[in-house]
């Protein structure tokens, strides 16, 4: 059932953070302050909105027959994601930029630290990607393909800044430029594999998409409010971090209503 289509939908949130990690050769050393609070906040509205426009409402549709109590297996949904990356942060290092440093404790290297954190940032995206495509693969009202391309193109753009925030920084640690590229390029990988492990095990998880699409959106959500909003908030120049945040949301709302 994978047609070309389907292959560019999977394939276009990699393409995203490969375009951002590339911008690594339009910076000096380091990105500027203002500009990564405005990055992290531009994918914050994005994320925020595709969580709530392409996740959580189609799950939404879908238990409408249950009338006032189509809300249960949302928020079961969305609660058992949230705790799957609450798990996952724990056993991880975080994405904090500023906290990544290299000690005894993780043993880890901070270049390899950042590449896992921001990896484990684009698992429930690329989830979140499988899912959709699944439900429209089965022929599920409530997502269109329409609607999978808005997913799709919202996460790419929000992987723009994303790939550019993992491998920017890194210049300032010495590493090359072309060795930040190819980490920044990386990180994205586990979309692609996220989106085709999900879709493989689509027949026995079809009956279960409210669960699924709302799952995909508390670990979103989770991503959002534990790493990019203390990202864009903290210090000074906050509000370039919330006007971004809006500019971002509104885009990816335009994306989901007029294409879906």
């Amino acid at each position: 059932m994978f047609t070309g289509l389907m292959w560019q939908i999977l394939l276009i949130p990699f393409i995203g953070t490969t375009l951002g990690a590339a911008s690594v050769f339009f910076f000096k050393n380091t990105m500027g302050e203002k500009t990564q609070r405005a990055l992290t906040g531009f994918a914050s509205g994005v994320m925020v909105a595709a969580s709530f426009f392409s996740l959580l409402l189609p799950a939404l549709d879908q238990t409408a027959e249950m009338g006032k109590l189509g809300f249960i297996p949302v928020a079961i949904g969305f609660g058992i994601g949230m705790v799957f990356l609450l798990v996952l942060d724990m056993v991880t290092p975080h994405m904090h930029l500023d906290k990544l440093e290299e000690g005894p404790r993780s043993g880890l290297k901070r270049t390899t630290k950042l590449v896992l954190a921001v990896t484990l940032h684009n698992l429930p995206e690329g989830m979140a990607v499988g899912i959709v495509c699944a439900g429209w693969m089965y022929g599920n009202e409530a997502i269109t393909f329409a609607g999978a391309i808005a997913l799709s193109l919202g996460i790419a753009i929000q992987n723009f800044p994303e790939g550019a925030i993992v491998a920017v920084p890194l210049l300032g640690e010495g590493v090359p430029k072309w060795k930040t590229f190819v980490y920044g390029m990386l990180s994205g990988v586990v979309e692609p594999i996220g989106a085709l492990l999900v879709i493989a095990a689509s027949s026995l998880l079809i009956p279960t998409m409210p669960y699924l699409l709302s799952f995909a959106a508390g670990a979103m959500i989770y991503v959002v409010v534990e790493e990019l909003i203390p990202e864009m908030s903290e210090g000074q120049h906050s509000n370039i971090g919330t006007i971004s945040f809006a500019l971002g949301f509104i885009l990816m709302m335009a994306l989901d209503v007029g294409l879906g």
